[in-house]
Formats: structure tokens, sequence, C-alpha cells
């Protein structure tokens, strides 16, 4: 039986008290919360004859099986941040990186083969940082059909054995590149049927979803990112992007200062509550503004 699990952001929306820190944020525990319902990988003959002739009766992003939140008691939820891949998809958000290494944030990356490809010196970086879990974002960033159904114009695999390619492949490649086999995937598009879903988990892998669509793309202005996050309840999953990068202007620092205390919500590392970081949402971005110590305004 293999555990899987993901590596979380401790995320407070109004409870973190800031009083004068005694530690930094970087010294804090990592966190990880299990994901369930792991399976024992089976042989690729055995789901080719398996799941051929079964026909789906769902598609979606949340079809039996999708893996969407995690059980906690404490406020805490999971950051996720997708690398899709392809003419669009390849670039690199090289603020949001530098960010969430500055500030110690734990983060789960879900990673494209194609942007692997584009960027092997990086992710390999990436993939050393204990900061961060790599996992699999598929190979052609396509939905995960068993059919051929679509999502956003985008044509999903269209057998059994092209479910099996697109998961197996970037999975293979990540290990090749990391010494590391991914247990978790999200497709491209985060769509599925419950049967491809059943491969995958036959495959020894559970899908991973979310419960708070954090940019919708990378395509949310800032307000609504925010608005997703400050939604945020115990156990839910962000879907963010990291390969979407926006270039800086006076507008978007003005919509930083234009920002008020209460507006504010505070990422805090649960082993040390006292010391919160400030945060703002600048274009689907988590954004450090300053760090509190001892102040209340």
């Amino acid at each position: 039986m293999k555990t899987a699990f993901l590596i979380l952001s401790i995320l407070l929306i109004s409870a973190c008290q800031q009083r004068e820190a005694q530690h930094s944020f970087s010294e804090a525990s990592f966190i990880k919360r299990p994901i369930p319902h792991m399976h024992r990988e089976v042989p690729t003959e055995l789901i080719r004859s398996k799941y051929e002739t079964l026909k789906p009766n769902e598609w979606g992003e949340r079809v039996t099986g999708v893996q969407t939140h995690f059980e906690t008691s404490e406020k805490e939820i999971a950051l996720t941040f997708d690398a899709c891949g392809g003419p669009h998809g390849n670039n690199v958000d090289r603020e949001l990186i530098r960010f969430l290494k500055e500030e110690q944030v734990p983060s789960t990356l879900f990673i494209n083969s194609r942007w692997i490809e584009e960027n092997t010196k990086l992710f390999q970086q990436l993939a050393t940082d204990p900061l961060f879990q790599i996992e699999n974002h598929g190979t052609h960033h396509q939905p995960l059909s068993v059919n051929g159904n679509s999502a956003w114009g985008i044509s999903g695999t269209g057998s059994v054995k092209e479910v099996i390619a697109e998961v197996k492949e970037n999975q293979k490649k990540i290990e090749q590149l990391t010494g590391s086999k991914s247990t978790l995937f999200r497709s491209g598009t985060a769509y599925y049927d419950e049967v491809a879903v059943q491969i995958a988990k036959d495959l020894g892998i559970q899908i991973v979803n979310y419960t708070i669509l954090g940019d919708a793309g990378a395509t949310f202005s800032s307000g609504q990112v925010k608005n997703a996050l400050m939604t945020a309840k115990p156990g839910d999953i962000a879907l963010l992007h990291m390969n979407q990068p926006k270039k800086w202007n006076v507008r978007r620092r003005e919509t930083i200062r234009s920002y008020s205390p209460r507006e504010r919500f505070y990422l805090c590392s649960t082993s040390q509550p006292e010391f919160a970081v400030t945060t703002i949402v600048l274009n689907g971005h988590l954004m450090n503004e300053q760090l509190i110590r001892g102040d209340n305004t």
C-alpha cells in the first residue's frame, strides 16, 4: 500500500494574531497530509483488458474518485501550482518562485512534460528544493478520457492506452530526472471521466483537483484571486499557476498600495503562530508586501 502526501501551506484567514516575532518563517516545520485511497500498481496489460469495453457515465472536475480536499482539524490549506507547458504555457513565473523560496512557503507543483522539456535545469532545481513537492500534470496536457471527450477546446485522450500514456510517460520522465516516482496527478483542464480516474488508481496514482479555483488559468484579476482565496476553509486545495508571469507596471504597484490592512490575510506557520507574513494577491500570485513584527497596523 502506497501513501501520497500534499505539502501544505497554512492559511489563517483572520485568526493569526500579530505579535512580535521571535523566529523566522523559514524555521517552521513542514507539514504533510495524506491523500487516501492509493492502490498497488496493476500491470498495464491487465488494466487495458479490464477497462477496454467500459463506457463512462461521468465527465467533469469532480467525478467519482477525484480528491478535492484533505481531512484536517487545523486552519490549513494546500497551495498547488500548475505548469502546463506547450506553445503558450512554457513560461516561468520567476517572481512567484522567488517569493515562495524567500518566504519558505511549501507548495505542491504539478508539472507537465512539455514544461519540463523547456525548463529542465529549473525543474531539477525545484525538485531538489525541499519546499516543493513535484507531481504529475500529464504528458500532453490533455483531459483524461477513455473516449476522447474534450474540455475548454482541448481534446482528451481517446482510449485506455492513451490514458495510460498521458499519465505514465510524464511520471517516468519525472522519475528519471529526480529519482522519485510521482503518485499524484492532475490532468490538463482538470477534467476526467470516472473510468480514467479508476485506471489512474490502478496505476498507483491518485487524481487531485481542487476546492478553490485560485486564478482560473491565470486569467483572474488580483481582486478575483484574493476573493477566491479568502473563501478558504480547512482542508481546501487551491489551484493556481506558475507558468504565466505578468509584467510589473505602475497600475499593479498602485494596486498594492491601495489595499487597506483589513483586506490583507495572513500566511502563517502552525509551529510559529506568533509570526505572520502579510501578503497580497497580485494578478494570480501571492506576493510579499512586508513582514509583521509587532506592527498592528
